[in-house]
């Protein structure tokens, strides 16, 4: 079994060395010692949360703080084009569902997407709330899925937003009556500088004014199949397709 990932602060590993030490502490050093229960001479992964991380074996693991031996000092590589998941709000939790599995796949940025069809709304202090949460979540899925990399999750976009902030990505609109299939999607240009943007609007759909402003800047409407797919399930199925074909 892969050995667990924890996070440590960015400048501990900033001087992390083979042969030397990293210390977790905080809520996660608590985590690690309390919850995970870790103890000494157990392999563990360490990660700064942007791609840097060590390899090693716990050392001492006392109160809220493990100390780790370093073995190995290592980073995530770049696997191609940068994706970016807009996921539209939804009720019930489906938009945490969505983001959770999207990080576990493999995407790099999440932008809350306050789309006109969605019935959840952030404002003010909800706002606030919402968008701590969705990066709760993500970095709970990070952790799980052993990246050491954490996605970033932008602030709340509305459409305008959205088209004026990622202007010269790619853009894949997901959409059930769309006449091409994700299949047929031409991703073999796409180098590790390109962004590739997926959007999956709310339960009640993209409005009819929202498809004309993304098809006009220029996104691709695609559909994932015969099925309709729910909020939750239309991002990460879509990225595990595109996964495949950019060949992971």
């Amino acid at each position: 079994m892969t050995a667990p990932m924890f996070y440590a602060e960015p400048d501990a590993l900033a001087r992390a060395v083979v042969g030397g030490t990293v210390t977790v502490s905080g809520s996660e050093g608590r985590h690690a010692v309390r919850v995970r229960r870790i103890t000494p001479g157990q392999p563990v992964l360490i990660a700064d949360g942007s791609g840097l991380f060590v390899v090693g074996y716990a050392d001492t693991c006392e109160q809220d703080e493990l100390v780790v031996c370093v073995e190995a000092v290592q980073r995530s590589e770049s696997r191609g084009p940068h994706l970016v998941l807009v996921q539209a709000l939804a009720k019930g939790g489906r938009d945490e569902q969505a983001i959770e599995a999207a990080t576990e796949l493999g995407i790099d940025t999440v932008v809350p997407w306050a789309a006109q069809h969605c019935v959840v709304q952030w404002r003010g202090e909800r706002a606030e709330r919402g968008h701590r949460k969705w990066e709760n979540v993500v970095t709970a899925a990070a952790k799980q899925s052993r990246r050491a990399v954490v996605p970033a999750v932008e602030p709340l976009m509305t459409t305008p937003q959205l088209l004026a902030d990622l202007g010269g990505a790619r853009f894949v609109l997901l959409h059930e009556e769309a006449p091409t299939s994700i299949r047929d999607l031409d991703v073999d240009d796409l180098g590790s500088d390109d962004r590739l943007v997926l959007i999956v609007g709310p339960e009640g759909g993209v409005s009819e004014v929202e498809h004309a402003a993304l098809v006009a800047a220029g996104a691709d409407a695609v559909r994932l199949g015969p099925s309709v797919l729910r909020s939750s399930t239309a991002g990460p199925a879509a990225l595990a397709v595109l996964a495949a074909r950019l060949r992971w």
